[in-house]
């Protein structure tokens, strides 16, 4: 009977161990959605994950193979590296050699510290500023900041491995880089196109909600030969979209500023706004915050 007892006793004492254990464990990380070829030898790493439940993964990562080696992207959120990894072993079993972080955020610089440290980390100068004023760039981790920065264009690689960056001025961040691959005629446009909605503007990090659509106009003005466009989180799309956002951004701006001249609250504003109608397939789940933003900027 006693050895019963001891033994009943030791299988509960099993049983809340394991069930603590259970609640301590952290959450399963999403899995990442497969590579999705663009043209020839580009490819994306979608922002969510397959599994709609398991959710959020980080900005869309773009994957570009060339002679001498990968070039990533964006680098989705924190741990994320070695998936990536393993994700571009499917298409190649070339080196990573080259990282672009199209700005400051941690669905997009998050993973960085997943690759070796060997890897050329490039950005805006005004990007690697704002980064290393992140928790996440602190102590070691600052060998993960940006090893070469740039102030207008850049221009890595040649032939038909050339990379292309360029920066127009603020508007989601102060550090926006747009990564063009010209022999493909593909533009990586970040969050500077992130969905079809309201985008975010970060104040903090030097975006801009007035500057933000004049950014777009130089970024169509700018950038030629190209006829496809990877956004922030949206799937692949078009110049077109592009375009058609510029004007959505310039319509919001304007519709703002008007609102805010006729002594309206934000709030009022929000209200007052209807862009859907006229841009078909947009939503505004994000206008409120754009809105305050706007009238944060605009009362400076």
């Amino acid at each position: 009977m006693r050895r019963c007892i001891v033994l009943g006793v030791l299988l509960v004492v099993c049983a809340l161990s394991v069930a603590i254990a259970g609640n301590q464990a952290p959450a399963p990380r999403a899995t990442l959605p497969d590579l999705l070829k663009v043209k020839d030898n580009l490819y994306i790493i979608m922002s969510s994950s397959p599994t709609p439940r398991e959710g959020f993964t980080g900005g869309n990562t773009a994957v570009f193979v060339t002679d001498a080696g990968v070039v990533v992207v964006d680098t989705k959120l924190s741990g994320y590296g070695q998936m990536i990894l393993d994700k571009i072993k499917m298409v190649t079993n070339k080196p990573v050699t080259t990282i672009i972080n199209t700005h400051t955020h941690g669905d997009h610089t998050g993973s960085n510290e997943g690759f070796p440290a060997t890897v050329d980390i490039v950005t805006h100068e005004n990007t690697k500023t704002n980064m290393a004023k992140m928790d996440a760039f602190k102590g070691d981790k600052a060998r993960f900041l940006p090893k070469r920065t740039y102030k207008d264009k850049m221009s890595l690689f040649g032939g038909k491995d050339q990379v292309d960056l360029y920066y127009f001025g603020a508007g989601h961040t102060s550090g926006d880089t747009f990564v063009v691959f010209p022999a493909l005629r593909v533009l990586h446009a970040g969050d500077m196109f992130p969905w079809k909605d309201a985008p975010f503007f970060d104040l903090s990090n030097g975006g801009s909600a007035v500057e933000f659509p004049k950014t777009l106009s130089k970024v169509l003005a700018g950038i030629k030969g190209v006829d496809t466009v990877i956004p922030g989180h949206n799937p692949v799309t078009t110049i077109k979209d592009l375009e058609e956002y510029q004007r959505f951004n310039a319509d919001l701006l304007a519709a703002t500023q008007a609102a805010m001249k006729a002594g309206k609250s934000a709030d009022d504003a929000v209200a007052s706004i209807n862009l859907t109608d006229k841009y078909k397939g947009y939503k505004s789940e994000r206008l409120k915050p754009a809105v305050q933003a706007i009238y944060n900027e605009l009362k400076k």
